[in-house]
Order: structure tokens, then C-alpha cells, then sequence
């Protein structure tokens, strides 16, 4: 693969299965960290990592042909992944759950405009 991500290299998994397209995403990654204070010290004596959180925001997901003839519900989505394919490497984001959900109406399109997902773990693979 060359050249830059298209949605049919990011896309929401769920057993295996490829479950929609995604055309565009955002991620936001934070760290609570914290530090760690002496008595009579002027300054923290070190900084704790702690737990990570993923926050991301995907746009216009479709639900693929097999998963709308099994009764897709992005509503009902639990536990998925976040699969993005990039030139050397694939990223992704497992353990996924959304937080939000916003529509759009079509007629006859199983199409949400926009969905914020809150993932446990980011993992990176070779290409």
C-alpha cells in the first residue's frame, strides 16, 4: 500500500469482521500522570505515569453490506476495534466503546455522521 489512508483502510471491526468504513478520524491521546511531592521539597521529587485514555472521533462511518444484512446497530456497537492502515504500519484501537452518536437522515442509509469512541488500548504493527 502507498500513499495516504482512504476509508477502506480505516474501519470499525468487531469479531473479525470488518462492520463499516470510516472516511475520517481524530485522536486525541492523554496520560494522568502525577508527581510526586517530599516533605520540605521545593519541587516534585519525581512524575508518575499514569493510566492512558483514547478519545477519537470518527466521521461518516457506512455500515459494510454484510453487516447491514446482519442487522448492524451502531447503537448496540460494544467491545470493537479501530483498525487504521497507514503506508508502513497499522494502528489499532481495541476495547472500543462509543460515547456519543450524532445522525444524519437519509432514506435508505445506514450512514452516522459522527461517533466518539473511548478506547483502552493503542497498539502499532508493522505493515
Amino acid at each position: 500500500m502507498t500513499g495516504f489512508p482512504t476509508s477502506a483502510d480505516i474501519y470499525l471491526e468487531m469479531d473479525g469482521k470488518k462492520v463499516a468504513v470510516v472516511q475520517s478520524y481524530t485522536t486525541r491521546a492523554s496520560k494522568s500522570s502525577r508527581n510526586v511531592e517530599a516533605f520540605g521539597e521545593i519541587e516534585p521529587v519525581a512524575t508518575i505515569a499514569g493510566q492512558r485514555k483514547y478519545v477519537l472521533e470518527l466521521t461518516r462511518l457506512y455500515a459494510t453490506e454484510d453487516a447491514i444484512s446482519d442487522g448492524i446497530n451502531f447503537y448496540e456497537l460494544s467491545d470493537f476495534s479501530l483498525v487504521i492502515c497507514k503506508p508502513d504500519r497499522k494502528v489499532i484501537y481495541s476495547g472500543c466503546e462509543w460515547s456519543d452518536i450524532q445522525e444524519e437522515g437519509q432514506l435508505n442509509a445506514m450512514v452516522a455522521e459522527k461517533v466518539t469512541v473511548v478506547a483502552s488500548k493503542r497498539i502499532e504493527t508493522a505493515a
